[in-house]
Formats: structure tokens, sequence, C-alpha cells
């Protein structure tokens, strides 16, 4: 293992605003970090790993949404989710058991019907990947956990620090084009990012003034930060 998985990061033209359509999703509270970002923290939440930290960004939505989140639904239908601001981008189809809904920026998203055992909010972190079981292998190493491959997508589960029910690769024929405007951050066992880059990871952007963290890419280009192990006393 050579990092855990921190929190997601979503880039906005307007930060408050989307930070409280999201508070709203996930049924949490957002904070405003006085800079124009801000921090949405669900109210069930069992580590700090399921808050999503909204970044104000100069550069419009562009491209298809290739990161996601699917939440996992606490009625039969995502009524009360389009009462709170989501729009309604495709029903229900064939062997597909979602809805697919965008925020007030366009990001898709997906809804998943209620189940037995399962709880409200997050369910699955979902990433597009030309080759799901490379992508989910690779992170595997990164954070550990074990894959499980089918035809189309492949997932990861148990990864250090992930607090869903998984990591969900799944199969597109498109390559990425733009940045993702939804991002993860890790967590480094290490204080560099030395293993990370030994093991096929891209550095992007390091560490300034103004930033602590590395900007890096895996194999397929999605950009995610490492963060410095935090240290106590």
């Amino acid at each position: 293992m050579i990092a855990r998985f921190k929190d997601l990061c979503l880039d906005a033209a307007d930060a408050l605003t989307l930070g409280g359509f999201w508070a709203r999703m996930l049924d949490g509270d957002v904070a405003d970090a006085g800079d124009g970002d801000t921090r949405v923290d669900p109210r069930t939440a069992r580590s700090d790993a399921e808050s999503i930290w909204v970044n104000r960004v100069p550069e419009p939505r562009v491209g298809r949404t290739r990161v996601h989140l699917d939440l996992r639904l606490a009625d039969a239908d995502p009524a009360a989710l389009l009462a709170d601001g989501a729009r309604l981008v495709g029903e229900p189809a064939g062997d597909a058991d979602r809805w697919v809904l965008a925020d007030p920026e366009g990001n898709e998203f997906c809804a998943l019907p209620a189940g037995a055992g399962t709880r409200p909010g997050p369910a699955r972190l979902v990433v597009d990947a030309i080759d799901p079981t490379a992508q989910a292998t690779w992170w595997a190493g990164v954070l550990g956990g074990a894959v499980e491959s089918g035809p189309t997508a492949a997932s990861l589960l148990g990864a250090a620090g992930l607090p869903w029910e998984s990591w969900v690769f799944a199969g597109v024929t498109e390559p990425k084009t733009v940045k993702n405007r939804l991002h993860w951050d890790v967590e480094l066992v290490d204080p560099e990012p030395g293993a990370l880059v030994s093991a096929g990871a891209t550095v992007l952007a390091e560490p300034t003034d103004r930033s602590r963290w590395w900007v890096l890419a895996d194999p397929e280009g999605n950009e995610f930060c490492a963060f410095a192990p935090r240290t106590t006393g």
C-alpha cells in the first residue's frame, strides 16, 4: 500500500451554489472556506473521506462526465433529489437500475434504488476507463484492496480509506481528453510520492507556497492530488 484514499474535490464555477446543492443531495452541511471554496460534510459520514471539497475554478465545464458518484436512494425513486434541484437526464432502461441526474453545472451522477442492508448516500465512485481491469489493478497496488473484473467493468473493493461500497472502473471507448471536474485526493504513506511515480503515476505539479500537495495523473490520465502524511504531536 502506497497511500490511503482521502476525499473528493469538485471543480465549480460557483462553489457556494454548487456546495449548497451537494449538501442537499448528501444530507450534509456546507462550510464556507472563506476563499470562494466550500466543503460538504455528510451528517451521517463515518470518516472525513466522505467530505467533498468544492473548489472555484475559472474554466467552464466541457466534455462528458468521466468521474461520478452513484448515490443510494432512501426512497423508491429520486423525487426528493429532483425537488432539491437535481435535473433528470435519463430513466432506468433495460438492465440499468439507475436514474442519471445532473447538478446545476451539468455534472452527471447516478441514483440507485434503495436496497436491503444499504444506507442512503454515496455507494460507489465510478470512473470511465479504456482498460477497466488495468486501472482497478493499478489503484489496488496504490491503495490495497481486491479487484473484481466483469465483461465491461472492474471494481476495487476494500481500498484503504475508501468509505463507500466500491470503486468502479467502467469501460468506455473514448479516451480522456479534458481535465476531470471531479477528482480524488490520497494521503501518502511516505513523505514524498516517489513510490507512486515508480508505480507509473505522472507528476503534473509540485507543492508550492500556497499548496501543500502534489498533482499527479494515473496511467489513463486521471488527475489526483497526493498529500504528505499527517503528523501528530
